[in-house]
């Protein structure tokens, strides 16, 4: 893993769920800017899996657990996807507010496969 890419998938996930709780709780149903916000989230686990596979073959390699941080890896693939499809059936304030926590969530497993990745390195 990438440090600085962390913090910044971090970052955009933090911001993507506090938009998404915002504008559920202001009583706004699921549209672009909080499916878009959401997806970004989506892309950028995407581009961190293929960060994940690559990584090890240039020197990067995990001193934790290969397993577990793979596992929370595809757990925050499923995430967004899955809150995306109950906002998009159910389309209500509560269902934007189910995508802000959903983004939230993403970025403690984030952080979480970061310390997994580098738990020797401390």
């Amino acid at each position: 893993m990438i440090e600085w890419f962390m913090w910044a998938q971090l970052a955009v996930a933090v911001c993507a769920g506090l938009l998404c709780i915002v504008l559920g709780l202001a009583g706004r149903v699921p549209n672009d800017l909080t499916l878009g916000a959401l997806a970004l989230v989506e892309l950028l686990l995407v581009a961190q899996l293929v960060v994940a596979i690559i990584a090890p073959a240039v020197g990067n390699t995990p001193t934790g657990s290969v397993l577990e941080f793979y596992t929370y890896l595809v757990g925050a693939l499923l995430l967004p996807p899955a809150a995306a499809f109950w906002a998009l059936l159910e389309r209500n304030r509560w269902s934007t507010v189910v995508l802000g926590v959903a983004a939230l969530a993403v970025g403690v497993m984030v952080y979480r496969m970061f310390q997994i990745w580098t738990v020797q390195q401390a």
